[in-house]
C-alpha cells in the first residue's frame, strides 16, 4: 500500500508540474494532462527500447514517459532527453539514474547535442513534442535532424493527438506506420518510421 501511495503522490505532482508547464508555454506542451500508463506501455512496445543502446526522448515533460523508458532500457543503455522548458529538465535531473542525460535545448540541434554529450547515433528517437503548434519549418528541421542522426535501421516514434507530424514526416522520411492508443486522454496516434540502413547516418 505504501508503494501505491507513493505512486499516486508522484502522479499528482506530475499533473501539477505539467499544468504549470502548460501555462508557461502552451504551444510547447503537447497536452494539458500527463500520459497514461497505457500510453507509456505502447511507447515502450512501439519504440523497442528494450533492445536499444542509445535512446533520445524529445519533449519528456515531467518525466512519466522517461521513467517508463528507463525501466524498459538495458542497464548499459543511455537516455538523452531534450526539453525546451528548463524547469522540466530540472525535474528529470532529480531522477538519480546515471543512464539519464537531461538536456535543455531544441531538437533542431540534435547532432550538436549528441556530440556535446559524447553519444553516437541513437537506435530510437521518441517524440512527444507538439508538431501541430510549431512553425512548419521548425517541424521539418526537427524531423530532418532525427533522420540524419539515427543509427542504421533506427526508429523514429512520434505520438500526437493531431496529424501534423505524419504530414511533415511524409515529406522528409516517407510514409509512417500509424497506430492509435485510445486508453489515453486525449487518444494518441503513434507515427513510426524505420530509417533505411542505406540512408541513415552512422554517427
Amino acid at each position: 500500500m505504501e508503494g501505491n501511495g507513493k505512486a499516486a503522490t508522484r502522479r499528482t505532482t506530475r499533473s501539477i508540474d505539467f499544468f504549470r508547464g502548460f501555462l508557461r508555454s502552451p504551444g510547447d506542451v503537447g497536452s494539458i494532462i500527463p500520459s497514461s500508463r497505457f500510453l507509456e506501455r505502447r511507447i515502450i512496445n512501439t519504440s523497442e527500447v528494450a533492445s536499444a543502446r542509445t535512446v533520445v526522448e524529445l519533449g519528456p515533460g515531467t518525466g512519466g514517459t522517461t521513467r517508463a523508458i528507463l525501466a524498459a532500457m538495458p542497464e548499459d543503455a543511455r537516455l538523452l532527453t531534450i526539453e525546451l522548458d528548463p524547469q522540466f529538465s530540472t525535474i528529470l535531473e532529480g531522477f538519480g539514474d546515471s543512464r539519464l542525460i537531461p538536456h535543455t535545448g531544441s531538437a533542431v540541434d540534435l547532432a550538436d547535442i549528441l556530440a556535446q554529450h559524447g553519444l553516437g547515433a541513437p537506435d530510437v528517437v521518441i517524440s512527444g513534442i507538439p508538431f501541430s503548434t510549431m512553425p512548419r519549418e521548425i517541424g521539418l528541421a526537427i524531423i530532418a535532424a532525427v533522420r540524419d542522426n539515427l543509427a542504421p535501421g533506427g526508429r523514429f516514434v512520434a505520438y500526437q493527438f493531431r496529424g501534423a507530424v505524419g504530414r511533415l514526416g511524409k515529406e522528409v522520411i516517407g510514409e509512417p506506420a500509424v497506430e492509435l492508443e485510445v486508453l489515453n486522454i486525449p487518444p494518441m496516434r503513434f507515427y513510426t518510421w524505420q530509417v533505411e540502413k542505406s540512408s541513415a547516418a552512422t554517427g
